[in-house]
């Protein structure tokens, strides 16, 4: 596959391999699994998040996509929760960054991570097939192979480390594969602030025949995290 990295190059301990709940997804998205009945989707990069696995088994069609996934599923499931102590312990020292209305307390943030963390990995032994390895810009997939592609705390996030072109790159392949519609989320980085090349983004598309819509979502917890970005082709 084209920009993907040979298996040795990638060093495990540098990834880091925490996820959401299918229910954060719901949220975090502003979905339902009515709205997602006789969809496929694709979750993009969806790291240790059980929203596939959930999906899945209540008859949903999901696939997952990650760098990540260059590793064997026990690799991954004992980094997780390497990486969720590791998380929980600076949780305790920026607890006020957060908003606790859905977690309530460290302690149910923990819980939500490490159901997260083993419905994935129990899934991904069940059916492999699921999670493909991806190394951004790059996907796999036919075009227009997914109705929906949703992809969670990695565009915007790391605008600190990923440039302009490199999001640009990105988002036009996952259009590519994507019939209706991409939701990102959130559109702050890693401080709360707001993408700063967001706007000229939005305008970017506009002149290449999309739509790109901030909406707002119910689900806040890092602060400012509360909406999301839905992009949908023209129709001419």
């Amino acid at each position: 596959m084209s920009g993907v990295e040979p298996r040795t190059k990638l060093d495990l301990e540098r990834i880091v391999f925490i996820g959401r709940t299918f229910e954060e997804y719901l949220e975090v998205f502003s979905l339902s699994v009515e709205r997602l009945k006789g969809k496929k989707i694709l979750d993009c990069p969806a790291g240790a998040c059980s929203f596939t696995a959930v999906a899945n088994k209540l008859g949903l069609e999901v696939t997952a996509c990650d760098i990540a996934y260059y590793f064997s599923g026990e690799e991954l499931k004992n980094k997780g929760l390497q990486d969720i102590e590791h998380a929980m312990e600076h949780m305790q020292k920026a607890k006020s960054n957060y908003n606790w209305s859905y977690f309530k307390d460290i302690e149910g943030l923990r819980m939500h991570r490490l159901n997260a963390l083993k419905d994935c990995t129990n899934h991904m032994k069940e059916s492999q097939g699921r999670y493909v390895p991806v190394t951004l810009p790059s996907l796999p997939f036919k075009d227009g192979e997914f109705d929906i592609l949703l992809s969670a705390h990695f565009l915007f996030m790391y605008a600190d480390r990923l440039d302009y072109q490199f999001h640009i790159s990105t988002i036009h392949e996952l259009l590519r594969v994507a019939k209706e519609e991409v939701r990102i989320f959130p559109l702050v980085d890693l401080e709360g602030k707001r993408y700063e090349h967001l706007d000229q983004l939005i305008g970017y598309l506009a002149d290449n025949g999309y739509s790109a819509e901030e909406v707002p979502v119910a689900y806040e917890f890092q602060a400012n995290a509360n909406s999301m970005l839905i992009i949908k082709r023209l129709l001419i």
